[in-house]
Protein backbone atom coordinates (compact mmCIF):
# COMPACT_ATOMS: atom_id res chain seq x y z
CA UNK A 1 0.00 0.00 0.00
CA UNK A 2 1.08 3.47 -0.39
CA UNK A 3 -0.60 4.93 2.56
CA UNK A 4 0.93 5.18 5.89
CA UNK A 5 -0.31 5.74 9.47
CA UNK A 6 -3.91 5.56 11.53
CA UNK A 7 -4.78 8.86 12.56
CA UNK A 8 -2.33 10.61 10.89
CA UNK A 9 -2.24 9.14 7.67
CA UNK A 10 -0.26 9.92 4.46
CA UNK A 11 -0.66 8.74 1.18
CA UNK A 12 2.04 9.38 -1.25
CA UNK A 13 2.02 9.25 -5.32
CA UNK A 14 4.65 9.34 -8.09
CA UNK A 15 7.18 7.33 -9.81
CA UNK A 16 10.97 8.71 -10.70
CA UNK A 17 9.93 10.20 -14.16
CA UNK A 18 6.70 11.14 -14.31
CA UNK A 19 5.28 14.50 -14.11
CA UNK A 20 5.08 15.12 -10.23
CA UNK A 21 5.31 13.64 -7.12
CA UNK A 22 3.63 14.00 -4.02
CA UNK A 23 1.13 13.26 -0.48
CA UNK A 24 -1.80 13.91 0.45
CA UNK A 25 -1.93 14.01 4.52
CA UNK A 26 -5.40 13.49 6.21
CA UNK A 27 -5.80 13.84 9.86
CA UNK A 28 -3.42 17.12 10.63
CA UNK A 29 -5.16 18.97 13.65
CA UNK A 30 -7.07 22.21 12.51
CA UNK A 31 -5.01 25.28 13.42
CA UNK A 32 -1.66 24.44 12.90
CA UNK A 33 -0.03 27.57 11.48
CA UNK A 34 1.93 26.14 8.31
CA UNK A 35 3.82 28.02 5.79
CA UNK A 36 5.46 26.56 2.63
CA UNK A 37 8.72 27.31 3.94
CA UNK A 38 8.04 24.54 6.70
CA UNK A 39 7.73 22.39 4.17
CA UNK A 40 10.66 23.79 1.78
CA UNK A 41 13.39 23.25 4.17
CA UNK A 42 13.37 19.49 4.38
CA UNK A 43 12.81 18.71 1.22
CA UNK A 44 16.23 20.84 0.44
CA UNK A 45 17.95 18.83 2.38
CA UNK A 46 16.97 15.89 0.53
CA UNK A 47 17.13 16.86 -2.69
CA UNK A 48 19.89 16.01 -5.05
CA UNK A 49 22.62 17.77 -6.64
CA UNK A 50 23.75 19.10 -3.26
CA UNK A 51 27.05 18.35 -3.66
CA UNK A 52 29.79 15.88 -5.04
CA UNK A 53 29.05 13.13 -3.17
CA UNK A 54 25.08 12.94 -4.30
CA UNK A 55 23.33 12.33 -7.90
CA UNK A 56 24.32 15.10 -10.12
CA UNK A 57 20.26 14.93 -10.98
CA UNK A 58 19.27 18.76 -11.05
CA UNK A 59 15.65 18.53 -9.44
CA UNK A 60 14.54 21.99 -7.01
CA UNK A 61 12.15 20.07 -5.73
CA UNK A 62 10.16 23.50 -4.59
CA UNK A 63 6.76 22.47 -2.69
CA UNK A 64 3.53 23.45 -3.64
CA UNK A 65 0.66 23.29 -1.03
CA UNK A 66 -3.02 22.92 -2.88
CA UNK A 67 -4.99 22.46 0.10
CA UNK A 68 -6.09 22.01 3.26
CA UNK A 69 -4.24 25.23 4.36
CA UNK A 70 -5.13 29.03 4.26
CA UNK A 71 -3.87 32.14 5.07
CA UNK A 72 -1.05 29.57 6.79
CA UNK A 73 -3.27 27.65 8.94
CA UNK A 74 -4.45 24.39 8.73
CA UNK A 75 -8.08 23.59 8.29
CA UNK A 76 -7.55 19.94 9.38
CA UNK A 77 -8.96 18.63 6.15
CA UNK A 78 -6.44 16.30 3.37
CA UNK A 79 -3.36 18.39 2.48
CA UNK A 80 -2.39 18.26 -0.82
CA UNK A 81 1.38 18.34 -1.45
CA UNK A 82 2.82 18.61 -4.82
CA UNK A 83 5.95 18.62 -6.50
CA UNK A 84 7.32 18.64 -9.96
CA UNK A 85 9.56 16.50 -11.19
CA UNK A 86 11.61 18.60 -14.14
CA UNK A 87 15.10 17.45 -14.75
CA UNK A 88 13.65 14.11 -15.84
CA UNK A 89 15.65 12.09 -18.37
CA UNK A 90 13.71 8.87 -19.04
CA UNK A 91 16.15 7.83 -22.06
CA UNK A 92 19.48 7.47 -19.64
CA UNK A 93 17.18 4.25 -18.86
CA UNK A 94 16.76 3.04 -22.60
CA UNK A 95 18.86 -0.12 -20.94
CA UNK A 96 16.47 -1.37 -18.20
CA UNK A 97 14.42 -2.51 -21.42
CA UNK A 98 15.96 -5.55 -21.99
CA UNK A 99 18.15 -5.59 -18.51
CA UNK A 100 16.91 -5.89 -14.68
CA UNK A 101 19.32 -4.29 -12.60
CA UNK A 102 20.94 -6.61 -10.12
CA UNK A 103 19.77 -6.07 -6.67
CA UNK A 104 17.14 -3.17 -8.43
CA UNK A 105 13.26 -3.70 -8.08
CA UNK A 106 13.25 -4.17 -11.78
CA UNK A 107 12.16 -7.58 -12.04
CA UNK A 108 10.26 -7.47 -8.78
CA UNK A 109 8.05 -5.24 -10.04
CA UNK A 110 7.34 -6.92 -13.19
CA UNK A 111 6.73 -9.60 -11.48
CA UNK A 112 4.50 -8.48 -8.76
CA UNK A 113 2.09 -6.44 -11.89
CA UNK A 114 2.84 -7.88 -14.72
CA UNK A 115 3.97 -4.28 -16.30
CA UNK A 116 6.84 -1.99 -14.67
CA UNK A 117 7.41 2.04 -14.95
CA UNK A 118 9.42 2.32 -18.20
CA UNK A 119 12.26 4.20 -17.15
CA UNK A 120 14.27 4.42 -13.31
CA UNK A 121 12.99 2.79 -10.25
CA UNK A 122 9.25 3.96 -10.97
CA UNK A 123 7.56 3.86 -7.42
CA UNK A 124 10.89 2.12 -5.80
CA UNK A 125 12.46 4.90 -6.51
CA UNK A 126 14.17 7.25 -3.54
CA UNK A 127 12.18 10.04 -5.41
CA UNK A 128 9.07 8.59 -4.26
CA UNK A 129 10.52 9.55 -0.53
CA UNK A 130 9.63 13.31 -1.64
CA UNK A 131 5.99 12.77 -0.04
CA UNK A 132 7.32 11.42 2.70
CA UNK A 133 10.12 14.07 3.70
CA UNK A 134 6.69 16.66 2.85
CA UNK A 135 4.45 15.20 4.87
CA UNK A 136 6.71 14.69 8.00
CA UNK A 137 7.62 18.22 7.88
CA UNK A 138 4.04 18.60 8.64
CA UNK A 139 4.13 16.30 11.43
CA UNK A 140 7.45 17.80 12.85
CA UNK A 141 6.18 21.07 13.09
CA UNK A 142 3.73 19.87 15.20
CA UNK A 143 5.28 17.80 16.95
CA UNK A 144 7.37 20.77 18.11
CA UNK A 145 5.17 23.45 18.71
CA UNK A 146 2.73 21.76 20.62
CA UNK A 147 5.77 19.10 22.91
CA UNK A 148 8.56 20.60 22.27
CA UNK A 149 9.45 17.40 20.72
CA UNK A 150 13.42 17.35 18.69
CA UNK A 151 14.37 14.88 15.97
CA UNK A 152 17.95 14.88 14.72
CA UNK A 153 19.80 12.08 12.41
CA UNK A 154 23.36 11.68 11.22
CA UNK A 155 25.58 9.38 9.47
CA UNK A 156 27.28 7.26 11.47
CA UNK A 157 28.86 5.02 9.34
CA UNK A 158 30.00 4.76 5.56
CA UNK A 159 31.24 1.32 4.36
CA UNK A 160 33.99 -0.06 6.85
CA UNK A 161 34.36 4.03 8.08
CA UNK A 162 32.48 4.57 11.55
CA UNK A 163 31.61 6.87 13.78
CA UNK A 164 33.17 5.97 17.17
CA UNK A 165 30.15 5.44 19.54
CA UNK A 166 30.77 2.59 21.41
CA UNK A 167 33.59 0.88 23.59
CA UNK A 168 35.31 -1.26 21.44
CA UNK A 169 36.10 -3.94 24.44
CA UNK A 170 35.32 -7.97 24.06
CA UNK A 171 34.60 -10.28 26.54
CA UNK A 172 38.39 -12.50 26.69
CA UNK A 173 36.17 -15.82 26.37
CA UNK A 174 32.67 -16.82 26.47
CA UNK A 175 32.28 -17.73 29.55
CA UNK A 176 33.38 -13.80 30.47
CA UNK A 177 30.54 -11.54 31.24
CA UNK A 178 32.28 -8.44 32.02
CA UNK A 179 31.13 -6.13 29.28
CA UNK A 180 31.66 -2.25 29.32
CA UNK A 181 29.35 0.26 28.94
CA UNK A 182 27.29 -0.59 25.43
CA UNK A 183 27.76 2.79 24.21
CA UNK A 184 30.43 5.44 24.84
CA UNK A 185 29.77 8.23 26.99
CA UNK A 186 30.79 10.42 24.00
CA UNK A 187 28.28 9.20 22.03
CA UNK A 188 25.61 9.35 24.42
CA UNK A 189 26.42 12.89 24.80
CA UNK A 190 26.04 13.43 21.27
CA UNK A 191 22.67 12.10 20.91
CA UNK A 192 21.38 14.25 23.77
CA UNK A 193 23.04 17.40 21.98
CA UNK A 194 23.55 17.44 18.32
CA UNK A 195 21.50 19.12 16.10
CA UNK A 196 20.70 20.12 12.52
CA UNK A 197 23.05 22.76 11.99
CA UNK A 198 25.98 20.10 13.57
CA UNK A 199 24.83 17.41 10.93
CA UNK A 200 24.62 19.63 8.05
CA UNK A 201 27.84 21.20 8.32
CA UNK A 202 29.67 18.52 6.66
CA UNK A 203 28.41 16.90 3.25
CA UNK A 204 28.50 13.48 4.61
CA UNK A 205 26.58 14.81 7.43
CA UNK A 206 28.11 12.91 9.78
CA UNK A 207 29.05 15.88 12.93
CA UNK A 208 32.32 14.23 13.73
CA UNK A 209 34.69 16.07 12.08
CA UNK A 210 37.37 13.77 11.36
CA UNK A 211 35.43 10.64 10.73
CA UNK A 212 33.66 12.72 8.22
CA UNK A 213 36.30 13.20 6.13
CA UNK A 214 37.16 9.63 6.08
CA UNK A 215 33.53 8.81 4.78
CA UNK A 216 33.87 11.64 1.93
CA UNK A 217 37.23 9.92 0.86
CA UNK A 218 35.43 6.57 1.09
CA UNK A 219 32.36 8.03 -1.17
CA UNK A 220 34.71 9.77 -3.68
CA UNK A 221 36.78 6.74 -4.58
CA UNK A 222 33.34 4.19 -5.01
CA UNK A 223 32.21 7.18 -7.40
CA UNK A 224 35.62 7.28 -9.06
CA UNK A 225 35.29 3.55 -9.51
CA UNK A 226 31.50 3.62 -11.09
CA UNK A 227 30.59 1.62 -7.66
CA UNK A 228 28.71 2.40 -4.99
CA UNK A 229 28.77 1.90 -0.83
CA UNK A 230 26.23 1.85 2.00
CA UNK A 231 26.17 3.52 5.46
CA UNK A 232 24.04 3.62 8.64
CA UNK A 233 22.28 6.51 10.04
CA UNK A 234 21.67 6.89 13.57
CA UNK A 235 18.68 9.27 14.73
CA UNK A 236 17.53 10.53 18.56
CA UNK A 237 13.90 11.97 19.30
CA UNK A 238 14.20 13.92 22.11
CA UNK A 239 11.13 14.99 24.02
CA UNK A 240 8.67 11.57 23.65
CA UNK A 241 6.01 11.84 26.34
CA UNK A 242 5.86 8.11 27.85
CA UNK A 243 3.25 6.04 27.05
CA UNK A 244 3.00 6.12 23.20
CA UNK A 245 2.89 2.32 21.34
CA UNK A 246 0.04 0.01 20.77
CA UNK A 247 0.93 -3.37 22.05
CA UNK A 248 1.26 -5.93 21.41
CA UNK A 249 1.46 -5.59 17.66
CA UNK A 250 2.10 -1.66 17.03
CA UNK A 251 4.40 -1.06 19.78
CA UNK A 252 6.79 1.82 19.28
CA UNK A 253 9.41 0.06 18.17
CA UNK A 254 7.48 -2.22 15.59
CA UNK A 255 6.01 0.91 13.93
CA UNK A 256 9.42 2.04 13.80
CA UNK A 257 11.04 -0.67 12.45
CA UNK A 258 7.98 -0.42 9.56
CA UNK A 259 8.64 3.05 9.10
CA UNK A 260 12.20 2.61 8.46
CA UNK A 261 12.65 -0.33 6.41
CA UNK A 262 9.95 1.13 3.71
CA UNK A 263 12.40 3.30 2.79
CA UNK A 264 14.24 2.89 -0.14
CA UNK A 265 17.39 0.62 0.24
CA UNK A 266 17.02 -0.22 3.65
CA UNK A 267 18.08 -3.75 4.92
CA UNK A 268 18.78 -3.48 8.86
CA UNK A 269 17.08 -1.82 12.05
CA UNK A 270 18.34 -1.42 15.78
CA UNK A 271 16.70 0.57 18.77
CA UNK A 272 18.54 1.31 21.57
CA UNK A 273 21.90 -1.04 22.47
CA UNK A 274 21.00 -3.10 19.34
CA UNK A 275 22.64 -6.17 18.23
CA UNK A 276 25.32 -5.23 20.88
CA UNK A 277 23.13 -5.57 23.94
CA UNK A 278 22.33 -9.38 23.17
CA UNK A 279 26.17 -9.55 24.23
CA UNK A 280 25.44 -8.15 27.56
CA UNK A 281 23.86 -10.21 30.80
CA UNK A 282 20.14 -8.66 32.18
CA UNK A 283 22.72 -7.25 35.18
CA UNK A 284 24.57 -4.82 33.01
CA UNK A 285 22.05 -3.72 30.44
CA UNK A 286 18.74 -3.39 32.75
CA UNK A 287 18.16 0.13 32.73
CA UNK A 288 17.45 1.02 36.80
CA UNK A 289 14.65 3.56 37.80
CA UNK A 290 15.18 6.49 40.17
CA UNK A 291 12.94 9.65 40.94
CA UNK A 292 14.11 12.74 38.92
CA UNK A 293 14.39 16.21 40.46
CA UNK A 294 10.94 16.95 39.27
CA UNK A 295 9.13 13.71 40.53
CA UNK A 296 8.67 11.58 37.36
CA UNK A 297 10.25 8.36 37.18
CA UNK A 298 13.56 7.49 34.89
CA UNK A 299 15.94 5.12 34.28
CA UNK A 300 19.71 5.67 34.91
CA UNK A 301 20.61 4.51 31.88
CA UNK A 302 18.91 4.35 28.45
CA UNK A 303 19.97 0.78 26.72
CA UNK A 304 16.58 0.42 25.96
CA UNK A 305 16.22 3.20 23.50
CA UNK A 306 13.55 5.09 25.10
CA UNK A 307 10.89 2.16 24.74
CA UNK A 308 9.85 -1.04 26.59
CA UNK A 309 6.95 -3.28 26.43
CA UNK A 310 6.45 -1.86 22.97
CA UNK A 311 6.05 1.91 25.53
CA UNK A 312 7.67 4.79 25.01
CA UNK A 313 9.18 5.45 28.68
CA UNK A 314 9.65 9.62 28.49
CA UNK A 315 13.95 8.83 27.51
CA UNK A 316 15.72 9.62 24.43
CA UNK A 317 14.85 7.45 21.56
CA UNK A 318 17.57 6.17 19.56
CA UNK A 319 18.01 3.64 17.01
CA UNK A 320 20.14 3.55 13.65
CA UNK A 321 18.74 1.86 9.89
CA UNK A 322 21.25 0.79 7.78
CA UNK A 323 21.13 1.18 3.58
CA UNK A 324 22.64 -0.89 1.28
CA UNK A 325 25.49 0.01 -1.58
CA UNK A 326 22.60 1.42 -4.54
CA UNK A 327 22.21 -1.18 -6.80
CA UNK A 328 22.51 1.17 -9.96
CA UNK A 329 26.06 1.34 -10.85
CA UNK A 330 27.65 2.44 -13.97
CA UNK A 331 30.35 -0.35 -13.86
CA UNK A 332 29.91 -2.91 -15.92
CA UNK A 333 28.41 -5.96 -14.21
CA UNK A 334 27.22 -9.62 -15.99
CA UNK A 335 24.11 -10.49 -15.82
CA UNK A 336 21.34 -11.73 -17.76
CA UNK A 337 18.13 -10.20 -19.62
CA UNK A 338 14.51 -10.36 -18.90
CA UNK A 339 14.57 -13.29 -21.27
CA UNK A 340 17.55 -14.85 -19.42
CA UNK A 341 20.02 -14.27 -22.02
CA UNK A 342 23.44 -13.65 -20.44
CA UNK A 343 25.27 -10.41 -21.00
CA UNK A 344 26.61 -7.32 -19.81
CA UNK A 345 24.90 -4.42 -17.81
CA UNK A 346 26.50 -1.31 -17.74
CA UNK A 347 24.09 1.06 -16.62
CA UNK A 348 24.05 4.66 -17.51
CA UNK A 349 21.70 7.60 -15.92
CA UNK A 350 22.30 9.91 -12.12
CA UNK A 351 22.72 8.22 -9.69
CA UNK A 352 24.13 8.46 -5.86
CA UNK A 353 27.51 6.74 -5.40
CA UNK A 354 25.99 6.01 -1.68
CA UNK A 355 22.65 7.30 -0.30
CA UNK A 356 23.00 8.04 3.34
CA UNK A 357 24.20 11.82 3.48
CA UNK A 358 20.62 12.33 1.54
CA UNK A 359 18.43 9.64 3.79
CA UNK A 360 19.04 11.28 6.79
CA UNK A 361 16.22 13.88 6.41
CA UNK A 362 14.16 10.63 5.46
CA UNK A 363 14.90 8.82 8.52
CA UNK A 364 14.06 12.09 10.48
CA UNK A 365 10.69 12.20 8.15
CA UNK A 366 9.41 8.99 8.69
CA UNK A 367 9.84 8.97 12.63
CA UNK A 368 7.67 12.04 13.05
CA UNK A 369 5.19 10.29 11.15
CA UNK A 370 5.18 7.30 13.53
CA UNK A 371 5.60 9.74 16.43
CA UNK A 372 2.65 11.94 15.46
CA UNK A 373 0.14 9.13 14.58
CA UNK A 374 0.96 7.31 18.11
CA UNK A 375 0.54 10.30 20.14
CA UNK A 376 -3.04 11.31 18.23
CA UNK A 377 -3.75 7.62 18.84
CA UNK A 378 -2.30 8.17 22.82
CA UNK A 379 -4.14 11.52 23.28
CA UNK A 380 -7.45 10.09 22.01
CA UNK A 381 -7.33 7.39 24.20
CA UNK A 382 -6.74 9.36 27.15
CA UNK A 383 -9.62 11.93 25.93
CA UNK A 384 -12.04 9.07 25.62
CA UNK A 385 -10.60 7.92 29.78
CA UNK A 386 -10.78 10.98 31.60
CA UNK A 387 -15.07 11.61 30.76
CA UNK A 388 -15.03 8.71 32.76
CA UNK A 389 -15.24 8.72 36.68
CA UNK A 390 -12.35 8.34 38.91
CA UNK A 391 -11.04 5.45 39.55
CA UNK A 392 -11.22 4.92 43.21
CA UNK A 393 -12.03 1.24 43.93
CA UNK A 394 -8.82 -0.37 43.16
CA UNK A 395 -5.70 -0.61 45.30
CA UNK A 396 -3.73 2.24 44.23
CA UNK A 397 -0.72 -0.10 43.34
CA UNK A 398 -2.96 -0.51 40.32
CA UNK A 399 -3.74 3.43 39.65
CA UNK A 400 -1.20 6.07 37.71
CA UNK A 401 -0.22 8.27 40.89
CA UNK A 402 -1.39 11.99 40.45
CA UNK A 403 0.97 14.75 38.25
CA UNK A 404 4.12 15.13 40.21
CA UNK A 405 3.79 11.91 42.41
CA UNK A 406 5.27 8.72 42.73
CA UNK A 407 3.77 6.00 45.05
CA UNK A 408 0.86 8.32 46.54
CA UNK A 409 3.93 10.55 47.80
CA UNK A 410 4.48 14.23 46.66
Amino acid sequence: MSTFGTLFRVTTYGESHCASVGAIVDGCPPGLPLEPQDVQTQLSRRRPGQSNLTTPRDEKDLVQLQSGIEHGITLGTPIGLLVRNEDQRPHDYSETDLYPRPSHADWTYLEKYGVKASSGGGRSSARETIGRVAAGAIAERYLKLVHGIEIVAFVSSVGKVHLPSSVGSQASSEDDDSVEDILSSEFVQLLQTVTREQVDSHPTRCPHTETAERMTKRIIRAKEASDSIGGTVTCVIRGVPAGLGEPVFDKFEAKLAHAMLSIPATKAFEIGSGFRGTEAPGSRHNDAFFVKPDGSMGTKTNWSGGVQGGITNAEDIYFRVGFKSPATISQAQETAQYDGTPGTLAARGRHDPCVVPRAVPIVEAMASLVVMDQLLIQNARKATASLLPAITTLPPTMVKPASGQVNGKQ
